[in-house]
């Protein structure tokens, strides 16, 4: 069996490995269908397409050899694989990691299925449709209107062409796609939960159907067992709670529990068991650490921490959301760490699982946030909080996410401040993930116009070193800004129980973006532009000191990794080359030295 924590980052679904599976990334044939006639013709039968893609870069990136931008609402994919008809214990699944933004799929003619939600992944059981001496034809009809204002889209532009701070669309794949062989009664998922005051950890198992068998789940860290539990089942669910060696409270404790100082993870084991034989066996891993927040700060493992964060918008300038390659995500995580962030917030799009494995491994903290709808209606509602439940439920038991953000901006819902209607949505979703996820804070509403969150977060383009400063100097003016306009000209808080927590010092407050100064040729666009090296950095230095670790909030978010597109204010170009040397800015990242503007000679 594969070990989960030493895994090279190619398997699909990190945290839960199997040893049976086959990617279908690679070429497929592909057509654009523009008078949506698709259906009609029966495309999913016999009809082979006119062109070729390589999945899983969506048609709109170079990356695809497609590289066409236009608006396109339906595109078809199609692939011929030989896949062996199974014995009568074994089941196939075919799973696709995200499709933009609604799928059916038929394999051999035969519809195996249909999905919604262009962030999330989901899988078929093909079984019954495959012939034995035959390849598979599966066929993918993919539909994404670039003018529906209800999906959720995030920085995907309605116009033809990028600007601001929207970019290039992404239609149909862009996450992988894998077929895996699976037992008839098979664990189809694991949710692990960490209780540092009990010294517990809590697997939640879920098989793909009931059984009266028994689940058996054990720990290793570094090779040694370190704790084993056996629970019965009584259907398709299963609670296995484990105290393993070492987790109890104590000083021997703080050398196991993750951080990204510290990024030790737990290997894990779960076997199936039916008459006491193995039906199923799947490794995975956890981390075991505790995030919240108390006396207005952000705590990991019980202890104040004070979060060090970039926007990732994870852009990539040939393959648009999806990484060039496997090694691009590791690096990427690689690249935020030495340029010494300890945190990366995750921006209006949910990231490929293989990306969050390297978190986990690499010891990196995200802050987990969706691609965010335009308008407000029950269909805009049903769509996003669907989609967000199943996010939530996927990356739930990654250790690297520290934090959730169901709304960015009050995008979808820009009437908020008089709309109650509004404000009851946005307090339901903090509600809901809560319910979800009672283990993470929630940002109700990233940036403004705040309902219920746990982290009280501002964003301030302020440009102005010294007045940034001024703004954030003490704990003191930090808990004067419930009382006022925010930086952006909108209100920060509409709840006056969350003001009173930020004035009596118990809700941390977080400049979760600022910065976003270019650097960069004309004709691009920041938040402020610099021309030369030295006023580059020297921005830079007053803008990070002025929200630095000697400041009154308890973290902040810069603006951004990487240029993306038009969008050239990031600390690296898009092709990831720093834009001042490594070594000056981590200085400046880390820094939290005197402030000094202008500075001195």
């Amino acid at each position: 069996m594969t070990i989960a924590t030493t895994q090279d980052g190619t398997y699909p679904r990190p945290q839960l490995v199997r040893q049976q599976w086959t990617s279908l990334d690679g070429d497929w044939e592909f057509e654009h269908d523009d008078d949506d006639q698709g259906l009609t013709e029966r495309w999913f039968a016999d009809r082979t397409l006119a062109r070729v893609i390589r999945v899983p870069f969506a048609p709109e990136s170079e990356a695809s050899g497609v590289a066409e931008t236009g608006f396109h609402r339906v595109v078809w994919y199609r692939r011929e694989q030989p896949i062996e008809v199974p014995g009568d214990d074994s089941r196939v699944l075919l799973h696709f990691g995200a499709v933009d933004h609604s799928c059916r799929v038929w394999v051999n003619g035969v519809e195996v299925g249909s999905h919604v939600g262009g962030q999330t992944p989901f899988s078929f059981d093909i079984t019954d449709v495959l012939e034995a001496g035959r390849s598979a034809v599966v066929v993918v009809r993919a539909h994404d209107d670039p003018h529906d204002l209800e999906l959720p889209r995030g920085k995907q532009d309605w116009q033809l062409d990028p600007h601001v701070i929207w970019y290039t669309r992404t239609t149909g794949i862009w996450q992988t796609v894998w077929l895996e062989l699976v037992p008839v009664v098979a664990v189809s998922d694991i949710s692990w939960t960490t209780d540092l005051v009990s010294g517990s950890v809590t697997a939640e198992v879920t098989l793909s159907a009931p059984t009266s068998g028994s689940v058996d789940v054990a720990l290793a860290l570094r090779g040694d067992e370190i704790g084993n539990a056996r629970v019965r089942m009584t259907g398709a669910r299963a609670i296995v709670v484990l105290h393993p060696e070492g987790l109890r409270p104590g000083q021997a404790r703080e050398a196991m529990l993750w951080s990204p100082e510290n990024p030790v993870l737990i290997d894990a084991t779960v076997q199936l068991l039916v008459d006491d034989r193995i039906v199923d066996q799947v490794t995975s891993y956890l981390g075991a650490r505790s995030v919240g927040v108390a006396d207005g700060t952000f705590q990991l493992n019980g202890v104040p921490y004070f979060v060090r964060a970039v926007l990732e918008q994870g852009l990539w300038p040939t393959s648009l959301l999806t990484a060039p390659d496997d090694d691009a995500r590791r690096r990427e995580i690689e690249l935020i760490k030495e340029l010494g962030f300890n945190t990366a917030r995750i921006h209006q799009k949910v990231e490929d699982p293989r990306f969050l494995y390297w978190a986990d491994r690499l010891g990196l903290l995200i802050w987990g946030e969706t691609a965010a709808a335009y308008d407000f209606t029950p269909r805009a509602v049903e769509l996003l909080t669907t989609e967000w439940m199943r996010i939530v439920a996927r990356d739930r038991s990654h250790p690297s996410i520290v934090t959730w953000v169901p709304v960015n901006e009050s995008w979808g819902v820009q009437d908020i401040a008089r709309s109650e209607q509004q404000r009851q949505y946005v307090r339901s979703l903090a509600a809901l993930t809560r319910a979800l996820d009672p283990s993470r804070p929630v940002v109700s509403n990233d940036g403004w116009e705040h309902v219920d969150s746990d982290i009280f977060t501002v964003h301030d383009y302020t440009t102005d070193p010294v007045q940034l400063a001024e703004r954030y100097a003490s704990r003191a003016d930090v808990r004067l800004l419930t009382d006022s306009m925010g930086p952006q000209d909108r209100v920060l808080s509409l709840s006056a129980e969350l003001s009173a927590g930020v004035r009596m010092g118990e809700v941390p407050v977080m400049v979760s973006e600022f910065g976003g100064i270019s650097f960069s040729a004309a004709g691009t666009w920041g938040y402020a532009t610099v021309d030369s090296d030295t006023g580059y950095r020297d921005l830079l230095a007053g803008l990070f000191a002025a929200v630095g670790d000697r400041s009154g909030v308890a973290g902040f978010c810069y603006t951004q990794l990487t240029d993306t597109m038009q969008e050239a204010n990031g600390l690296l170009t898009a092709d990831r080359a720093p834009k001042l040397p490594m070594d000056v800015l981590r200085s400046i990242v880390t820094g939290g030295g005197r402030f000094v503007w202008p500075p001195e000679v």
